[in-house]
């Protein structure tokens, strides 16, 4: 019989690599659980928008409609549990996930994750602890670099603006979109005049008059609709610049914990909506001490995880292996408390989670 192929091989590996976290899991009393590797593609759509057929496989069937191979757990997981778990919960998981690749050859398009899932409102804090510690204790022999971060105090300040509702709506939801985002901000900021053609455009009584035959995709109702949502935004008074000036410092924020912290505190003298969410973060700072997580230590960037999955809204966090700055990180995870609320059916509970990539911990020699 010939030798197994070194991708046959790997794989072996991460799947017992992957028992064995999750022997670990269920060891701090997580449940393990298994969801389908398909996953109906509405409830995704829904989450995330049109933007996860990027990074998606997605197909379909005559009963079922659209599905998508399975592009994490915690999605399924949260259903799972918000369908008729009991609380407090803990549960944990081992498996392939899936997604697309279009640019990097190089990036694999199916690995396998391990994960571990806390539902308990009893003390957030302690719970984002409790697993940003496990994780630290078993990665250890890895010698990783810890970040972390919290998406709550951006949201919290952006939540407290007093400006129109709809532009509100729509900084929240390109949050996790830092360019968007961006743009976005300095927009509504803006007290430059609307240009020339636009600004006719808006004023006109009949704006389709000479227009020609519609050829286009949108009815004219939609671009009607559209037109009063711009004169609405034009009519709008633009955010201070001192306010946009502030956030932007809350994103530059990238210090240890304890100096963070301080200086979030220095911003919310000028933003006192963000101080419950600053308290939330020296809370957790003080339940990762008593975890034995040495804080001063410890990295924390206002605006990390940005870029992940957007069902994050609170703590966040990876470790990273800084000599092999090509892998992505080997461990992620953070608080998704929003995402039980919309998959909850009127339910909702705080909940954390995060997973562990077997193969990363492979490349880099594996855990004694």
């Amino acid at each position: 019989m010939s030798a197994p192929s070194q991708d046959t091989a790997a794989r072996a590996a991460d799947l017992t690599q992957a028992a064995r976290l999750r022997a670990l899991f269920e060891a701090e009393g997580a449940v393990a659980v298994e969801t389908g590797v398909l996953q109906p593609a509405a409830t995704l759509l829904d989450l995330y928008g049109e933007d996860i057929r990027a990074r998606a496989y997605v197909t379909s069937d005559a009963l079922r409609g659209e599905q998508m191979l399975r592009p994490d757990f915690t999605v399924p997981v949260v259903q799972m549990h918000m369908s008729g778990g009991a609380e407090p919960a803990r549960y944990c998981y081992a498996g392939e996930v899936f997604r697309r690749q279009e640019e990097d050859p190089d990036r694999p398009n199916e690995y396998i994750q391990a994960g571990f899932e806390i539902f308990d409102g009893a003390n957030p804090p302690d719970a984002d602890a409790e697993i940003f510690a496990l994780f630290q204790r078993i990665l250890a022999p890895l010698s990783l670099r810890a970040a972390t971060g919290d998406i709550g105090i951006l949201t919290a300040a952006v939540a407290g603006l007093s400006i129109a509702e709809k532009r509100k709506r729509a900084l929240m939801r390109h949050i996790w979109r830092p360019r968007r985002f961006r743009a976005m901000l300095d927009r509504f900021a803006s007290s430059e005049p609307l240009p020339q053609a636009r600004a006719a455009l808006l004023a006109a009584a009949d704006p389709f008059a000479g227009a020609g035959a519609e050829i286009g995709l949108r009815r004219r109702a939609e671009i009607l609709e559209r037109l009063d949502s711009l004169r609405q935004e034009a009519a709008d008074d633009p955010i201070p610049a001192g306010i946009v000036e502030t956030i932007d410092a809350i994103l530059a924020v990238r210090e240890k914990m304890p100096f963070a912290l301080e200086n979030l505190r220095d911003i919310a003298v000028d933003l006192p909506w963000i101080t419950p969410a600053i308290d939330r973060l020296a809370a957790r700072g003080d339940a990762l001490a008593a975890r034995g997580v040495d804080v001063d230590a410890l990295d924390f960037e206002a605006s990390y995880g940005r870029t992940h999955m957007e069902y994050y809204d609170g703590f966040v966090f990876g470790f990273y292996a800084e000599a092999r700055p090509d892998l992505p990180p080997v461990a992620t995870g953070g608080r998704y408390d929003a995402l039980t609320r919309q998959l909850g059916r009127g339910r909702e509970i705080p909940a954390v989670g995060g997973v562990i990539r077997p193969g990363l911990i492979r490349e880099l020699g594996g855990l004694a």
